[in-house]
């Protein structure tokens, strides 16, 4: 029998660095997947995410432990992987839960004029948003978003704002609760963080750290 593996997957624009702080604190294994770039603009998430699915063995078990945009994809990907249980940190279950301020980027289409390298230009913008600390946390986030490539950002975006999720499996939600990118509102949360932002895979590293090795496969 397979032994649980925690697969790990970034927010959008990031890496591994994210889990710089939880991984080492995880009792299990656990491996990150990084992204792969989009084939076209117009590459359709589904298909996307089953490129992202070869990765990992069929019949594997354990839990895709996913950030932000990686949470889309990787419900996604639990289609093709059904031994694996889904765990959302500072991410979305379905896409009924787009917030209110993303679904008038949406309906705009602005989104789509924007190039996504301006992102790059207002780094102290990005920390408010996305609740970075001072110190350490700002200094990686700041390369993260150096790092970012426009093109991959853009198809993220979009495929973000286009989701159909229709049928994707539920999901263990761990929410902060200044997170500005997808606030907590009414919704039942199974982890509501106190004072974690959209940046709490690594503000909050321990506590989350402790949820994870509490999960099972049930």
């Amino acid at each position: 029998m397979n032994k649980p593996v925690f697969y790990l997957i970034p927010g959008l624009g990031a890496d591994e660095r994210v889990f710089q702080r939880l991984q080492p604190l995880l009792r299990a294994a656990s491996q990150v997947l990084p992204w792969l770039p989009p084939e076209s603009a117009h590459e359709p998430l589904p298909h996307y995410a089953a490129r992202m699915a070869e990765a990992i063995p069929v019949g594997a078990t354990g839990w895709l432990v996913c950030v932000s945009f990686g949470g889309v994809v990787a419900l996604e990907m639990q289609r093709l992987r059904p031994g694996l249980r889904p765990v959302l940190i500072s991410s979305l279950p379905d896409a009924q839960s787009l917030p209110l301020l993303l679904r008038l980027v949406r309906a705009s289409g602005l989104y789509g004029l924007v190039p996504p390298q301006w992102l790059k230009l207002f780094p102290r913008a990005g920390q408010l948003y996305f609740g970075v600390r001072n110190g350490a946390e700002y200094q990686l986030f700041r390369r993260i978003l150096l790092d970012m490539e426009p093109r991959y950002t853009r198809w993220a975006i979009n495929s973000l704002l286009h989701w159909n999720s229709t049928g994707v499996a539920p999901a263990v939600q761990l929410l902060g609760t200044r997170d500005r990118v997808f606030p907590p509102g009414n919704r039942p949360i199974d982890h509501l963080i106190q004072g974690g932002g959209h940046f709490m895979v690594l503000s909050h590293a321990p506590e989350i750290a402790g949820i994870l090795n509490g999960l099972d496969l049930g």
